[in-house]
């Protein structure tokens, strides 16, 4: 099991103990346990035959190390089983819906021992769940809402969910001891950078998936992966099953000669292919999963990369992030196609956190993460005051974390080190922090953090009193949705956007797998009215910077390029822009 696995189970194990009224004590220390795993560089399987240092990280104690052991031992924990056996698995399911907590399952239980999603929907709909304490008509709407919102989304993840699951799949087939294997590739909706995933499609090729003895010995290899639930179907070159997390995973085993037209094929979008289909049969061929034909004698022409099919339409080659039939393909014949935003071209991370509020590194640990990836300069970002939970700054603190910033900066060499603030825009518009605080800072990104139900208008003029403060460089996760959680607050986008141009504000693009806010289709709006764009991680830990690379694929599939990212500048030139001079 890897971290986020263990963290997880710790993670249902405090709700499942809050559920059943334990200790508030004992509940923190698996709400700890996990929040420390999951933030931990080093996986817990590595470390799980070395007690004494699993011990010395925080958060883990004797207790705790007792259950992990249990845990790689036997598979599982016993308060989880436990809790499971006496609620039900369904419980669990429960704990997805917004607004639906372990103390108003706790209620729920405790009048009705209902413990699944379709009897709680039951109970909202009969006007019994308003009749619980603290409950009320209004809330039992809300409820019933989530249940809907829920359903609709159901069944999709997040990207970094799909491409962990892929680069282990990648890893055991690749090790596999039958031999023969060459490539094993994502396609679909996470080779195009969607920003969530259904099915995951792996495609696997080499000598090994050509013989009929051999493709066999690879599958029962196959059905072999650790996480593999149950098996949905089986042939000769392909395998359909369910992880343990819920995701289907498709296997394709193909002969190398076949790899590219499969690729593009199972790549997508459906859209993408209708459209070349129909490019192909105007040019006298034929284009499915197996090759590019023609239709005259039937003989292949192209499929062993993606390339020369391509090539044979007479287009330029289309990354698959912009395969989705929006220009891309006429774009490609008349050899319009941008050049795409590579992460290579990002020179700076500017949103980040330590512990200052929130965040689990120093600015030290932080800036020297960001220089071991190359960064010419990155930025100190903490939160204001008004997120209290985060332990945000006051006035007094920013100005004294401004100073420890600067001396870190003077000591280190190679990367330049911004100090900057991520300070509340307030229910009227205002900013947390004073001005003459916000005006000794490099950059100050401006985040709604809260208030998300205000009205439109009150949203939109919420946002534009923010962005006309001389102080504000860039707005922080400009829509505030979460994926798959939290849909976005309403607001007048374009006026918005017009707004950032006329004051010379960038917009973020939040890298982080459940925000990437803003999406694919408010950037190509970004981008054609002229807004420039910052891609951050809005990283918490060290390990967090990694995920830039998400941010930057969804700027791929907004054609983006990197005149149109701000931290794509030299850091003369980025510290000019968030002084408003680009």
């Amino acid at each position: 099991m890897d971290n986020k696995s263990i963290a997880t189970l710790l993670y249902e194990t405090a709700a499942l103990l809050e559920i059943d009224g334990q200790d508030s004590f004992r509940v923190r220390s698996y709400r700890n346990a996990a929040e420390a795993i999951e933030a931990l560089p080093q996986q817990i399987a590595d470390l799980i035959g070395e007690p004494k240092k699993l011990l010395a990280i925080q958060g883990i104690g004797k207790g705790m190390l007792a259950n992990l052991q249990m845990l790689f031992k036997d598979g599982h924990i016993e308060a989880h089983a436990e809790l499971l056996k006496k609620y039900r698995p369904s419980m669990l399911e429960l704990l997805k819906i917004q607004g639906l907590g372990p103390k108003t399952i706790a209620l729920i239980w405790s009048a009705y021992q209902v413990s699944d999603l379709e009897g709680v929907e039951k109970l909202a709909r009969e006007g019994k769940i308003r009749t619980l304490p603290r409950m009320g008509e209004k809330h039992e709407l809300k409820l019933l809402k989530a249940i809907e919102d829920y359903r609709r989304i159901a069944g999709r993840f997040l990207l970094d969910t799909a491409e962990e699951l892929a680069e282990k799949l990648k890893e055991y087939l690749l090790a596999s001891p039958t031999g023969g294997i060459e490539k094993v590739t994502p396609a679909g909706s996470l080779r195009r950078g969607r920003e969530t995933v259904g099915d995951l499609d792996i495609l696997v090729t080499g000598k090994g998936c050509i013989e009929a003895e051999s493709r066999q010995k690879l599958i029962q290899y196959l059905l072999q992966f650790p996480g593999l639930m149950d098996v949905i179907a089986q042939g000769e070159n392909k395998v359909s099953f369910r992880h343990r997390n819920g995701m289907q995973v498709d296997v394709r085993l193909l002969p190398p000669e076949s790899f590219g037209a499969a690729m593009q094929y199972f790549t997508g979008s459906k859209a993408h292919n209708v459209a070349l289909r129909q490019r192909a049969l105007k040019m006298g061929f034929t284009l499915n999963e197996y090759s590019l034909s023609s239709i005259e004698d039937d003989k292949p022409v192209a499929r062993r990369t993606e390339e020369e099919i391509y090539a044979k339409l007479k287009l330029d080659f289309i990354p698959p992030e912009l395969r989705e039939n929006l220009g891309e393909i006429e774009a490609a014949a008349a050899h319009t196609l941008p050049d795409l935003i590579e992460l290579s071209d990002i020179r700076g991370d500017v949103h980040m956190h330590t512990v200052e509020t929130d965040g689990r590194n120093t600015i030290e640990e932080m800036a020297e993460a960001a220089r071991s990836r190359g960064y010419a300069y990155m930025a100190i970002t903490d939160h204001s005051k008004n997120l209290a939970f985060a332990n945000g700054l006051t006035d007094e603190r920013a100005l004294a974390h401004i100073e420890r910033i600067r001396a870190v900066g003077k000591k280190m060499q190679d990367i330049r080190i911004f100090a900057g603030i991520e300070v509340d825009i307030l229910g009227d518009g205002s900013l947390d922090l004073s001005d003459s605080v916000l005006e000794q800072m490099d950059l100050v990104i401006a985040s709604v953090h809260s208030q998300f139900n205000q009205d439109r208008t009150t949203m939109t003029d919420r946002l534009l009193k923010a962005i006309a403060n001389p102080n504000t460089s860039l707005i922080g996760h400009p829509t505030g949705r979460l994926l798959l959680r939290r849909d976005a607050y309403q607001f007048d986008l374009d006026a918005v956007l017009k707004a950032a141009v006329k004051h010379k504000v960038a917009m973020e693009l939040n890298s982080y797998p459940d925000r990437l806010d803003l999406s694919d289709v408010h950037l190509r709006l970004a981008k054609q009215l002229g807004v420039k764009i910052v891609i951050n991680t809005d990283s918490h830990h060290t390990s967090h910077m990694e995920k830039l690379h998400y941010g930057v694929t969804q700027a791929r599939r907004a054609w983006l390029t990197k005149d149109d990212v701000l931290n794509a500048l030299p850091a003369r030139q980025f510290a000019k822009a968030m002084k408003h001079d680009w």
